[in-house]
């Protein structure tokens, strides 16, 4: 019998990146076919995962209560309710607490059990004459608990619970002491992959890479925060029959090619549509080109430089992007993954899942009329074939309990295909359980016409450039404010850096990303509504409310008390309790949207106390607990921009 995770024949072990003596001798082509599904059709279905997991999946388990729970109030009420449901209900087994924050008056969070478990225990002798009453029950059986002030049964059983101010003071307070990693999720996973950005080698990076690289970066620091090691994997395309035509081009233009640096090549993108007219153009280059392919693969020394070469330059184009967003990455990419493709389609064929099929080697998929093609009819690999290698390595040799693959909506089907494929081998096990792998798939980026994002002559506009402009229009709006006489050209530098991309960041992260979202300059600049530009002068106007008061607020979170006794206070208190499930929330589902809408919320609810005449800070006999609670959403608003991956600024 096999192991979930084992091959009839393992792979053998492949050389170093740069070896190619064991690379495969067939072309590889970028090409797949797949039929496809329509973006609305696919936002319909995803959407309805998503609720269904919201509703019977937590990333969070629970191995003690104290430990696990800590941080995170709604886990901290479902041990409690839990008590409570096996007293109320001893004859049923597995009734998991149905707890949800309250958006009523009526509590801060409920309980909604009671009406479930009526549909199951009528007809069976029970003591009950309703959902009203087991709701009685419920909220009468539950353990005492210093976090309860209070608990209610509303309509149909409905338990509402209003949550003791003094418990809540106490657990900010904590917070700040101890610091707000002890908010973080605890998943039940250690290792997970991110596959994100995923550039093509020998072109540029444009728009359309943005969101991939900013949705994939944010996951990855949501399950960093949560402990989890996460490997940052750029899948880049750095294999393919095109390298024989970007090697012989470079052979043609730099007969010294090794002296060919990125200043002598200039444009890539250019020197790529060069060669592409040129093997289109010219028979003979195109010949010559298919043998640079076979004399690549066979790893002869001089191809293999030339192909390192041009590797090397896209690479110093990538990190421009990625130093500007802040963003780290392991390469491994598509090469990476090619010595291991025979030793797995021959452990697939072994297992009976490959088939022939008009002479390709196929798998075929229930429910689906297409099969997944693992080997061309001519002999060589494709997508399919490199997405299940790098499948198989990643569970087997990293170890990983969770494979995100965060790409374009488009590749849904194709994702869905390699998931199902490796079930049926037995890598991965049925249903929802780990080790799993997800496909996070996000809409498109639209220019103001509703149209794809491009330039005026069509081109699909460069992301090192769209960057630039962000920040260039953030350092001349600071400038327009004075601040050009107030501050040093290193704080305006830092500044217009972090406003300007984090700009860009959030106005992508803020929408549900398997939407499409219009890219407007003006509108994610504006220091007013739901923008990065707003949350951040939000936060240095808290960072300077402390610096005003002219107290140590270090001094004051081990000597002061906070209390939570007017009514914004309190609103306040429990917002900034609710980060840990909030976060919890966006990792289980994995929509990075969830933090910022708790972070616009946060600030708005924030506002709305500072500005209270009877909430003063400064100055007022409340002045402590007041500066604790300002220190507190400036702690959790720091943390959400860390997550999505922004730099806060302290001044304005």
């Amino acid at each position: 019998m096999l192991t979930p995770l084992t091959l009839l024949v393992q792979p053998a072990s492949p050389p170093s990146l740069f070896s190619f003596n064991r690379f495969s001798h067939f072309p590889f082509s970028t090409s797949i076919s797949a039929t496809t599904t329509s973006a609305s059709d696919l936002l319909r279905v995803v959407s309805r995962r998503l609720v269904l997991a919201t509703k019977t999946q937590s990333i969070t388990t629970m191995a003690t209560q104290e430990e696990e729970c800590k941080g995170n109030v709604k886990a901290q009420l479902a041990k409690l309710f839990e008590v409570s449901l096996k007293v109320t209900v001893p004859n049923e087994a597995d009734v998991d607490p149905l707890i949800a924050a309250c958006t009523g008056k009526f509590g801060d969070y409920q309980c909604n059990n009671a009406m479930g478990l009526w549909s199951k225990i009528k007809g069976k002798g029970t003591q009950f004459r309703g959902p009203p009453a087991v709701g009685e029950a419920i909220k009468n059986n539950l353990p005492t608990s210093e976090m309860i002030d209070s608990c209610s049964v509303a309509g149909p059983g409905f338990v509402n619970v209003v949550l003791s101010k003094n418990w809540m003071a106490k657990s900010i307070q904590k917070m700040l002491i101890e610091g707000i990693d002890t908010w973080a999720p605890q998943p039940p996973v250690k290792t997970a992959v991110v596959d994100f950005s995923s550039p093509n080698i020998a072109k540029e990076m444009h728009v359309g890479h943005l969101r991939s690289t900013i949705i994939g970066d944010t996951l990855a620091r949501m399950l960093e925060f949560s402990k989890v090691k996460v490997l940052r994997r750029n899948h880049v395309g750095d294999w393919g029959t095109q390298f024989g035509m970007l090697i012989e081009f470079l052979f043609e233009k730099f007969p010294n090619f090794e002296d060919a640096t990125e200043t002598a090549i200039g444009d890539l993108q250019a020197f790529y549509k060069a060669s592409k007219q040129r093997f289109d153009s010219d028979p003979a280059f195109k010949e010559r080109a298919q043998q640079a392919v076979v004399r690549l693969q066979g790893g002869e020394e001089k191809y293999r430089r030339a192909w390192a070469q041009i590797c090397e330059i896209s690479r110093t184009e990538f990190h421009k992007v990625y130093q500007r967003l802040g963003v780290h990455l392991e390469e491994k990419g598509e090469s990476f993954y090619n010595p291991y493709i025979p030793g797995v389609i021959e452990g697939l064929t072994k297992q009976g899942l490959v088939e022939e099929s008009q002479g390709a080697r196929v798998i075929f998929i229930e429910g689906i009329n297409i099969p997944l093609i693992v080997v061309k009819s001519d002999g060589g690999f494709n997508y399919a074939s490199t997405d299940l290698a790098a499948l198989w390595y990643r569970l087997n040799e990293e170890k990983a309990e969770w494979i995100i693959y965060v790409t374009d909506v488009g590749q849904q089907q194709h994702f869905d295909m390699v998931f199902k494929a490796a079930k049926r081998a037995g890598w991965l096990p049925q249903g929802d359980n780990y080790p799993k792998a997800s496909h996070v798939g996000f809409g498109l980026v639209l220019g103001e016409d509703g149209k794809r994002f491009r330039t005026r002559n069509t081109e699909v506009v460069r992301l090192v450039d769209l960057l630039d402009e962000a920040k260039n229009r953030s350092k001349v709006a600071l400038i327009e404010r004075g601040k050009g006489e107030e501050w040093t050209e290193e704080e305006i530098e830092s500044t217009a850096d972090a406003v300007g991309y984090g700009a860009v960041k959030y106005a992508d992260l803020k929408n549900n990303r398997l939407t499409n979202y219009t890219f407007n300059f003006d509108q994610m600049l504006n220091d007013k509504g739901n923008t990065a530009v707003y949350l951040l002068y939000a936060h240095a106007r808290i960072c300077s409310i402390i610096r005003r008061s002219g107290k140590d607020v270090e001094e004051l979170k081990n000597k002061g008390t906070l209390v939570l006794e007017h009514k914004d206070e309190r609103d306040l208190g429990l917002h900034l309790l609710q980060f840990a499930e909030v976060v919890e929330e966006a990792c289980t589902n994995l929509l990075p949207n969830v933090v910022c809408d708790y972070l616009y919320n946060l600030s708005e609810i924030f506002s709305k106390f500072y500005s209270n005449p009877e909430c003063k800070v400064i100055g007022s006999d409340k002045e402590t607990s007041r500066l604790l609670l300002c220190e507190a959403t400036a702690v959790v608003m720091r943390k959400c921009f860390n997550l999505l991956g922004i730099t806060p600024i302290y001044k304005i």
